[in-house]
């Protein structure tokens, strides 16, 4: 009895060697460690959760690179063997054969390469198109159906034997010369002197004053011409010249009086009335007392007194519009 209530008391009042150490409770320390860890290891948990994700993402990353590296390398791997070109030596025979029949040496997809300079004394016939990378030196003639030229080009000297089409606009900065005729469909602008030793012109617009330093001389059909009344009986008249200048005679028949001595037509009617310029040649015609009268067709020299019998005598004109 006595020893179960000591061995009570004993339980009830000692404290077991492993709850207490140097006063300190060992139960409750065990207790905080365990609630240490367990606080710890979350944080732990999450951060490695974090860099698991990130490293997942850049061994994807990795891969997929490797993939299309790979993919690429092969597809090149093809592309090189498809575009390969074979090379060929080609040997003394071979060079034989060439120069004494067509025999055909390798195909279109193969390509020879000739390292050094070649000279071949007999023509040389492209069957397809010439790609020339460098500059071309031709020591005679060319003969060409036709030529493109897309880009500049410099001609010491070209000869043209037919003709020669221009769509665009041509700049020559040196002299032109013509062998043969020029014909321009439009207009021509002339910022220097023009020097020709005939110019036929339809027709000729000057905006400023006209130089000549030698004569003018007027060409075309003579205008026609026929006798008036004043000129008498037997009376005759003739004309020299053009619709521009002439000169007109009137040779005076028996018994001359007043009225029109002589009637001119032109060639070429003018647009309006024109300006007729008389001039009496000789005292003879002097002494009339002449006038004319005009139009767009013609002229008629008049005379208000007789003329003498049996004379002659001339006028000069001059017509201008």
């Amino acid at each position: 009895m006595d020893d179960k209530n000591v061995n009570t008391e004993s339980e009830n009042s000692l404290e077991t060697p492993e709850t207490s150490v140097n006063g300190v409770s060992v139960e409750a320390n065990s207790a905080d460690a365990i609630h240490v860890k367990a606080g710890l290891w979350p944080t732990i948990v999450k951060k490695l959760s974090f860099m698991n994700i990130y490293l997942i993402l850049f061994v994807f990353i990795v891969i997929i690179a490797g993939m299309i590296t790979y993919i690429g390398v092969r597809n090149n791997s093809k592309i090189d063997e498809q575009g390969k070109i074979n090379s060929q030596d080609l040997s003394s025979q071979a060079i034989n054969d060439i120069t004494s029949n067509n025999t055909q040496i390798g195909d279109p997809k193969q390509t020879l390469t000739i390292a050094s300079n070649s000279v071949f004394n007999g023509k040389v016939l492209f069957r397809d198109s010439i790609d020339v990378a460098g500059t071309i030196k031709v020591g005679g003639a060319l003969s060409l159906p036709g030529i493109t030229v897309s880009g500049n080009s410099s001609f010491e000297s070209v000869s043209i034997a037919n003709s020669l089409a221009i769509a665009g606009d041509t700049n020559i900065s040196g002299n032109l010369v013509v062998q043969k005729s020029l014909t321009v469909s439009g207009g021509a602008s002339f910022g220097g002197a023009i020097s020709a030793s005939q110019l036929n012109i339809d027709r000729l617009t000057l905006n400023q004053d006209v130089l000549f330093n030698r004569h003018i001389k007027t060409g075309g059909g003579v205008p026609g011409v026929s006798t008036g009344g004043a000129a008498g009986g037997g009376g005759t008249s003739s004309i020299n010249g053009s619709d521009t200048a002439g000169t007109v005679t009137i040779n005076v028949g028996g018994s001359p009086g007043a009225g029109v001595l002589a009637n001119i037509n032109f060639v070429n009617s003018f647009e309006s009335e024109p300006h007729v310029v008389i001039t009496p040649v000789g005292s003879t015609a002097g002494n009339l007392s002449w006038f004319i009268t005009r139009s767009a067709t013609g002229f008629s020299i008049n005379t208000n007194n007789a003329p003498a019998g049996s004379t002659s005598f001339s006028f000069d004109y001059v017509v201008l519009n």
